[in-house]
């Protein structure tokens, strides 16, 4: 299996973070800029977004297959 995360700088462990704090809080893509940045993570707002259409809907899978 090919791994989805090979071509960022960032850990997938951020990455999963950044996605399911958008995702799970009902927070904008600026709020969630601001909390990672006060935790030492120095991100955009646009790849928060872009994060979230590139891997959102992979880690939903995981969820609903770890659920039922």
């Amino acid at each position: 299996m090919r791994n989805p995360f090979r071509y960022f700088n960032s850990s997938p462990e951020v990455i999963r973070l950044v996605v399911m704090m958008y995702i799970r809080y009902p927070l904008s893509l600026r709020q969630v800029e601001d909390i990672l940045f006060a935790r030492g993570i120095d991100i955009c707002h646009e790849t928060v977004r872009f994060w979230w259409n590139r891997f959102g809907l992979m880690f939903a899978k995981e969820i609903r297959n770890i659920a039922f």
